[in-house]
C-alpha cells in the first residue's frame, strides 16, 4: 500500500485557528465551544513530524479557543453599562439642538 497523507489533519488545523476569531467576532458560544473541540483534537492528534513543521504549537490554537470562549462570555461577567442607551438613544441619531 502507497503511504498516503491524512488531509483530514490539515482541515483540522485549519478549523481549529478559524472557529476561534469567529467566535469572538460573532460572540457566539456554539462557535466557541466547537473551536474549544476542534482545537483540542488537533493538539492530541498532532504528530512530531508535524510539531517540528508546524509554524505555530498546537496549544496556541487551544489558547485562542478559551479566550474566544472568554469573550463570548464576556457579559455574563461584565455586564455592559446602560450609558446612552438608558437616555433612550443608540447614539446613532442626530444631536440635540443646543439651547440659546
Amino acid at each position: 500500500m502507497a503511504n498516503r497523507k491524512d488531509m483530514r489533519r490539515e482541515e483540522l488545523r485549519t478549523l481549529a485557528s478559524t472557529l476561534p476569531m469567529a467566535a469572538i467576532f460573532t460572540r457566539n458560544k456554539m462557535i466557541g465551544w466547537t473551536s474549544v473541540i476542534f482545537a483540542i483534537q488537533g493538539w492530541l492528534s498532532e504528530t512530531p513530524a508535524q510539531k517540528a513543521s508546524s509554524s505555530t504549537p498546537a496549544y496556541f490554537s487551544v489558547s485562542m479557543a478559551v479566550l474566544s470562549l472568554g469573550v463570548a462570555y464576556m457579559p455574563l461577567f461584565l455586564p455592559p453599562t446602560l450609558g446612552q442607551q438608558a437616555a433612550g438613544g443608540t447614539g446613532t441619531q442626530a444631536p440635540q439642538p443646543v439651547p440659546q
